[in-house]
């Protein structure tokens, strides 16, 4: 959280909405640890990783809705031979991440 605090403190200064998104499951191999955080602006900035890359564009899709709509999400990623073209890991784990708008 310490990577990301600073800036959403900005964030939240200049009286922009924000989500933030956590791992907070990790099943065999994932990018980042348990605990990893991303956090997402109402602007459309970011900041942090909760999977080096592979699934951040869903990550800030839903931490956008949530923004948006005002409610949380439990997202799940993984591969699987069906959806082995999507959104997915590539290093073959499965996460769990949780978005939360956050309120002020």
């Amino acid at each position: 959280m310490r990577d990301v605090l600073p800036t959403i403190e900005t964030w939240r200064e200049r009286g922009d909405d924000v989500a933030l998104a956590t791992v907070v499951k990790v099943y065999g191999s994932a990018p980042r640890p348990l605990g990893a955080k991303l956090a997402v602006s109402a602007r459309g900035e970011m900041v942090g990783s909760v999977s080096g890359g592979c699934v951040e564009g869903a990550v800030y899709d839903a931490a956008q809705e949530a923004i948006k709509t005002g409610e949380s999400k439990l997202l799940h990623f993984g591969i699987t031979d069906e959806l082995a073209f999507e959104v997915g890991l590539a290093c073959g784990g499965t996460i769990e991440v949780f978005v939360e708008p956050l309120r002020w």
